[in-house]
């Protein structure tokens, strides 16, 4: 079995993060428009499960460029342009679970399914709260419209995505690990 780095980034990283970045830009794109009403551009994005996995699975510089470049991809394809503080945000939700990424050696099991979801909460909020807060000087906005316009709709709906989502793709991943043999 190879040796786990959690900061490595190698070819295998590079790899991955594409792959992520590659799956998270094309299901965001499928469900932008799902906005959410009354807030400033939030939409309903189940795909924020990707880079959250990613990070679990593959580190945290995976989950980070998957978040941060399947967003800037996403975002540019559907018309959106570029929002660096929203990309870094969407980078930080896979980054931050993939601090746990050494200590994860069963997808299927129960405690590292609820490491990982404690993972996911900490990630939305810490990702989410620094994209919401760039908009007091980007967009000119207090805090208190940006935490009720911005902050509490996408922290919400990632964080009710990422809790179901991620589960399940560690689960499947876990068997996947175990018909191989990993």
């Amino acid at each position: 079995m190879e040796k786990k780095s959690l900061w490595a980034f190698g070819t295998r990283e590079v790899v991955y993060s594409a792959i992520g970045a590659a799956l998270y830009a094309v299901l965001s794109v499928a469900t932008n428009f799902l906005q959410i009403p009354a807030a400033a551009n939030v939409s309903v994005r189940p795909a924020v499960a990707i880079p959250m996995f990613f990070g679990l699975a593959f580190g945290p510089w995976v989950g980070f460029l998957a978040g941060f470049v399947g967003n800037i991809i996403s975002d540019l394809i559907s018309g959106y342009g570029f929002w660096l503080w929203w990309d870094i945000g969407n980078g930080l939700m896979g980054l931050i679970p993939g601090l746990i990424y050494l200590s994860i050696t069963d997808f299927r099991s129960i405690s590292n399914i609820v490491k990982a979801e404690i993972m996911v909460i900490v990630g939305a909020a810490v990702g989410m709260f620094v994209a919401a807060l760039s908009e007091i000087w980007v967009s000119g906005v207090t805090f208190a419209t940006t935490m009720a316009t911005n902050f509490l709709p996408a922290f919400i709906s990632n964080v009710v995505n990422g809790l179901i989502l991620v589960p399940i793709l560690m689960i499947a991943y876990g068997a996947i690990q175990a018909r191989s043999g990993r």
